[in-house]
């Protein structure tokens, strides 16, 4: 079975996950912090930004991947995967740029989530109809 949608998703998801972990593996070394943040507020949002990521792509791809696999509506996993693309992009600028809430930390997370969302109830949906 070819899971094409969740496959393209997934690299260029992949990709943003090396160029943020290249940015802390950057700020380590030319820093000199070999583990936690150092003290630097700097620091800790670029920890953070990595993290986010870290933390709420793969369920969003594990879902994906479910809902192609079961022939979901493929507008809608396209949406959800731009959603996430875009959402995660705008929520790692906002957090590595501003201190506190910005346009592009709510918005990066209001995407985020409504990716998670229909991807959840694409899978629901799925198993009954």
């Amino acid at each position: 079975m070819s899971t094409p949608i969740t496959g393209f998703y997934a690299g260029l998801l992949a990709i943003i996950y090396i160029y943020l972990s290249l940015i802390v593996i950057h700020h380590r070394r030319k820093n000199k912090i070999g583990l936690g943040d150092g003290g630097d507020k700097h620091f800790q949002q670029l920890i953070r930004s990595h993290g986010n990521f870290a933390e709420y792509v793969p369920i969003t791809l594990i879902l994906m991947l479910v809902a192609e696999i079961n022939s979901s509506n493929l507008a809608a996993l396209h949406a959800s995967g731009v959603a996430i693309l875009f959402g995660r992009l705008a929520h790692a600028y906002g957090l590595r740029h501003h201190y506190g809430a910005s346009w592009k930390r709510v918005w990066g997370g209001t995407l985020t989530f409504a990716a998670i969302f229909t991807l959840a109830v694409l899978n629901l949906y799925v198993l009954y109809h």
